[in-house]
C-alpha cells in the first residue's frame, strides 16, 4: 500500500487454523522444531516416547508446506489427512509416521485452533483499522530512519497465542508475533520495526 507510483508494501495478518494447526500437533508430538519458537498457551506434550528423527523431519515439512506453501511445494502428490477437515494434506509417500502420529490428535487440534482463530478474528474486528494504522506508522518510522522511501515488500504476520512475548521469523516473508504483543501497541511498533527494516 502506498501512493501512486511509489513502492508499494502489503502486509497480511492473521491467525491462520492451518498454522495454529501444526503448531497443536508439535507440541503434542513432543516435537522440538523449530527451537527457537515457543510453543502454544493452553497445550502440552502427551507422547508416550520422544520424536523420532523422521517424524520431527516429517513435521518440520509440513510446517514449511503450511506457514509457505507457495515457497515449499512438495514434489508428489498431496493427499488429505482423516479427521482434519481438509486443513492437513501430507506428501502421499514418505510422511506414513506423521499421517498415524497425528490421527489422534485430530479433534482437540482442531478445536485449539478454530478457538483461537475465533479469539484473533473477534480481537481484530473490534480494533477494525488498527492493523494497517500499526505497520503504517513502522514502515513510516524506517523512512524517517533512513532517509528514503520503503522499498516495496510483502510480510505475512501470524498473531498467535505462544507461551512467551516477541517475533520470531517463521518463513521467507513470514513472522509469528505473540498476540499479547499484538495487542500492545507502543511494545508492538518497537518490535516489528527491525522486522520492517529488514525487508524495506
Amino acid at each position: 500500500m502506498s501512493a501512486a507510483g511509489g513502492p508499494e508494501w502489503v502486509v497480511r495478518e492473521d491467525a491462520g487454523v492451518p498454522v495454529l494447526l501444526v503448531l497443536f500437533l508439535r507440541r503434542a508430538l513432543g516435537i522440538r522444531e523449530p527451537h527457537e519458537l515457543p510453543h502454544l498457551r493452553g497445550t502440552s506434550a502427551t507422547p508416550a516416547t520422544p520424536a523420532t528423527e523422521a517424524l520431527e523431519q516429517q513435521w518440520r515439512t509440513l510446517w514449511d508446506m503450511t506457514v509457505e506453501p507457495q515457497a515449499h511445494p512438495s514434489s508428489v502428490p498431496l493427499e488429505l489427512v482423516d479427521g482434519f477437515d481438509m486443513l492437513v494434506a501430507l506428501p502421499a509417500h514418505g510422511f506414513d509416521e506423521l499421517r498415524a502420529a497425528i490421527a489422534p490428535h485430530s479433534d482437540a487440534a482442531l478445536a485449539y485452533a478454530r478457538d483461537a482463530h475465533e479469539r484473533y478474528r473477534a480481537h481484530a474486528s473490534a480494533g477494525s483499522g488498527s492493523s494497517y494504522r500499526a505497520y503504517a506508522s513502522a514502515i513510516a518510522e524506517h523512512e524517517r530512519a533512513v532517509g528514503r522511501r520503503a522499498h516495496s515488500f510483502e510480510l505475512n504476520v501470524q498473531v498467535l497465542p505462544l507461551a512467551q512475548r516477541g517475533v520470531w521469523w517463521i518463513g521467507a516473508l513470514t513472522v509469528a508475533v505473540t498476540d499479547g504483543l499484538r495487542g500492545d501497541i507502543a511494545a508492538f511498533d518497537r518490535a516489528i520495526g527491525p522486522v520492517i527494516a529488514e525487508l524495506a
